[in-house]
């Protein structure tokens, strides 16, 4: 009859046998994971190549749902899914490193900042926090002129204002195209002022380039990459705003896109992101300042007016983008922001304007160089 002790030996040297057999297991998952990042890594290059994001949710789905069709057991479905979701999500980091360590964008260890020029206004590097205001579109000679006239008194140096309108219905102002470049060209010189202003298309570039200082890529147009190749070859700095559903590394492809089309200049703009919170317009990402000037030596500017969509907490949060490290600020004025053919809820009057430029220059050293 077998004794206690003889069970327990059994036993023990049978634990040892699996365990045995679970390294080896072990060894084998951790080859094909070897080979399964080996390719993920290939495929993000591909990506990278045709300008698509690293991450695919319907082709995480049809992966998911033939692997359940084919598992035969014993793995439980939910752990299945579980198990692979991880996989996933940890190939496209892999994407994502291998694609940051060629980035030319990327902050050098030890880099300064890198100023911009917009004509003589210099964003960036270590001068003070630019200010970029004026109405959503340019509708008037008038308009432009009251409202670049009480900008520059009050010591804003960059008028914006759209021209080309990418609206979200096809019956909203479209803007006045030329004509609107024009006045918006004229207005500014008047006040000795630096022009901003939006390209929607490809065909426009040329065109917007004849009469602005900055062209600007707007958020609809972070993923309209023949239009980012095309204002990176046109000769002047790119403003260009993240797309209201792109991540941070999209959003720096994005500017990588600019930067290999030749140009140099390039000013990245935080606007918020789209989320399920109705009380702003968009979500603005704080965090994504900071983030932006830890990997990129680019300046940094926040959007004020897209991003809250709201007038009445405009000054706290653009002192918290400006502590978070932003390098200047884009808001919207009008100097009658009631009768605006577009965003008349969150174009400042100027009363407002004017309080809202006194409060920053309030903030402890505003005005002063950083560096």
């Amino acid at each position: 009859m077998e004794s206690e002790n003889d069970a327990d030996t059994g036993a023990g040297q049978s634990l040892e046998a699996l365990r045995a057999r679970m390294s080896l297991v072990n060894e084998s998952i951790m080859e094909n994971l070897n080979e399964y990042f080996r390719v993920a890594a290939a495929i993000g290059q591909a990506k990278d190549a045709l300008g698509l994001a690293h991450y695919d949710a319907a082709r995480e789905s049809v992966m998911l749902s033939e692997l359940l069709e084919k598992n035969p057991g014993p793995m439980p479905g939910d752990i299945l899914k579980r198990v692979f979701g991880e996989i996933f999500r940890s190939s496209v980091e892999v994407m994502s490193r291998k694609t940051e360590r060629t980035l030319k964008i990327l902050r050098l260890p030890g880099a300064p900042d890198i100023p911009v020029m917009a004509g003589d206004v210099a964003v960036g590097g270590d001068a003070p926090p630019a200010l970029m205001g004026g109405p959503c579109a340019v509708e008037s000679r008038e308009q432009m002129r009251a409202t670049a006239g009480l900008l520059s008194a009050h010591g804003v140096k960059i008028l914006r204002g759209g021209a080309y309108k990418p609206r979200t219905s096809p019956y909203s102002f479209q803007g006045l195209e030329e004509e609107g470049l024009i006045i918006l060209r004229e207005t500014a010189d008047a006040f000795g002022m630096r022009v901003i202003t939006e390209a929607v298309d490809a065909r426009q570039v040329e065109t917007v380039a004849r009469y602005a200082d900055v062209i600007q890529i707007g958020s609809r147009n972070m993923f309209n990459y023949s239009l980012l190749k095309e204002a990176g070859g046109a000769g002047r700095p790119v403003f260009l705003k993240r797309g209201l559903m792109a991540t941070l590394d999209e959003f720096l492809l994005a500017a990588e896109y600019v930067w290999l089309a030749g140009c140099r200049d390039i000013i990245l703009c935080e606007r918020g992101v789209r989320t399920f919170e109705p009380r702003t317009r968009n979500t603005l990402d704080i965090a994504a300042v900071a983030l932006l000037k830890q990997s990129t030596p680019l300046p940094v500017v926040v959007d004020v007016s897209h991003s809250l969509g709201r007038k009445d907490i405009v000054k706290p949060v653009a002192a918290a983008a400006l502590a978070a490290g932003a390098d200047g600020l884009m808001f919207e004025a009008h100097y009658r922001p009631a009768v605006a053919l577009s965003d008349c809820n969150q174009q400042l009057d100027p009363d407002e304007t004017v309080d809202f430029l006194d409060f920053l220059r309030g903030l402890p050293g505003f005005a002063e160089k950083r560096g």
